[in-house]
């Protein structure tokens, strides 16, 4: 990770930590570096925060006036940015979005022409550049000024895109689709209504403020509610830039990631499509995960979290199934980065081949009782190496004493310190995780200690 850059692009607050100078820099260096040999074109799309469209004017004038042309999806999602990149003749694309956080913080991810994330020796100049270790660029003068392009015809192709991965139709299905007013506040019903499906749709009505507030798949709970209310068959929850889904059962069971990676990995096995038998996972996945996995004779990997992490395995290992337990989910046959509408439509296909109720999907799973402890803090990598943080790790492993594990992390997106137990009681995971936690505390890296 760079000084502003994360697993996850540059996010911070809205012009405080992330400001439009920066977001102007990043726009000025792209559009340069990209044109230094031809006129580039470079694809827009940003989510539904009121800062959104502050920074895409940022990002539009630094890209023109370095001589680029920038064509703007305008309120879309992360993976159709990627989707754009990738199958048009774009020289990058930049998604506007801070993802599954607050509508204060905002985000700039960078993907490359082939729809991945942007390599680090680029962002590492950017950065550079951002604090004026590079010297000043050229800026564009007349006829090699660039323009500004309304593109909403590309979000229009990914659209007809997904819809063509459906294998079945959802006629007869009554689906329940969160959309954390953001970015799938119009896509998701139309895609679920095209295919047949009948939808109930809530937090779909973006005020620039309410983007994952109290919704989507951060906070399912609103969705389970509905399910259960309205007698669904199943549920869908999306983040605010729709890069993750997890779904909810008809009994009003929260389907995680790692869920899904289980039932969409069976049936890929048992289809012959589970490329080397081998799906991808984080170090946060569960141990249930894994047990269940050896059950059916699956292999698995493991990464540092981050979808960027899962991809760059399944790449250079040719594997075509991996994600995270919060929903990140990547099927490398059609998509270069997580898709929650591609996710939701791979649940449905398994749903409906099985002809059993979601809630038999997983039967063989047995989730670990896991508890995640996120601890604000003034400076994570003090904490990681601190020896008493340490000594309190240690004497959790002996409790557990290979019935469980505990793991310490630093977020790559916020300012947090992610301690996760999983024991084989709840109990034990909150006292265990406590004992971490009150040894951040008393040694005052905690901002509410």
């Amino acid at each position: 990770m760079g000084k502003y850059f994360g697993t996850d692009g540059f996010r911070g607050e809205a012009n405080i930590t992330l400001n439009v100078e920066h977001a102007y820099k990043v726009g000025r260096y792209l559009g340069w570096y990209y044109g230094k040999e031809h006129k580039c074109k470079i694809v827009i799309g940003k989510d539904t925060r009121r800062s959104s469209y502050m920074f895409e004017y940022a990002l539009v004038a630094g890209l023109t006036a370095s001589g680029a042309d920038a064509y703007l999806l305008h309120v879309t999602t992360t993976p159709s940015v990627s989707y754009v990149a990738r199958t048009e003749d774009f020289d990058c694309g930049i998604m506007i979005s801070a993802s599954h956080n607050p509508y204060y913080d905002n985000g700039i991810k960078l993907i490359n022409s082939r729809g991945e994330k942007m390599s680090e020796s680029i962002i590492a100049d950017i950065e550079a550049y951002i604090d004026g270790i590079i010297g000043e660029i050229p800026f564009a003068t007349g006829e090699n000024i660039g323009c500004t392009v309304d593109y909403a015809v590309g979000r229009n192709r990914y659209t007809g895109y997904i819809i063509s991965l459906a294998r079945n139709s959802y006629k007869g299905i009554k689906v329940g689709l969160d959309c954390s007013n953001g970015s799938t506040w119009m896509l998701a019903k139309s895609i679920f209504d095209a295919l047949g499906a009948q939808t109930f749709v809530i937090n779909n009505q973006p005020t620039g403020f309410n983007i994952n507030n109290n919704c989507g798949s951060t906070h399912i709970e609103g969705l389970c509610d509905l399910v259960m209310e309205k007698q669904l068959d199943i549920g869908f929850a999306f983040d605010g830039d729709a890069d993750r889904c997890l779904a909810v059962d008809e009994n009003g069971n929260v389907l995680t990631g790692d869920h899904i990676l289980y039932l969409c990995g069976c049936y890929m096995k048992n289809k012959s499509e589970l490329a080397k038998n081998t799906v991808v996972t984080t170090v946060m996945s569960n141990l249930g995960l894994y047990k269940a996995f050896d059950e059916k004779g699956i292999e698995y990997v493991k990464t540092d979290v981050g979808d960027k992490y899962v991809y760059e395995s399944m790449q250079n290992n040719g594997y075509c199934l991996g994600g995270e337990e919060s929903g990140h989910i990547i099927f490398s046959k059609y998509a270069s980065t997580g898709d929650g509408l591609i996710t939701a439509l791979k649940i449905m296909e398994v749903f409906i081949e099985s002809k059993l109720p979601a809630s038999k999907l997983c039967e063989g799973f047995v989730r670990y009782p896991q508890l995640t402890r996120n601890v604000k803090v003034t400076d994570k990598n003090a904490v990681v190496a601190d020896k008493d943080v340490q000594d309190a790790v240690k004497y959790v492993e002996e409790q557990l004493a290979g019935n469980g594990r505990i793991l310490l992390r630093k977020s790559g997106t916020e300012p947090l310190i992610r301690v996760m137990v999983e024991a084989m009681g709840e109990n034990m995971c909150q006292a265990l995780a406590d004992k971490v936690v009150d040894a951040i505390n008393k040694k005052g890296y905690s901002v509410n200690s």
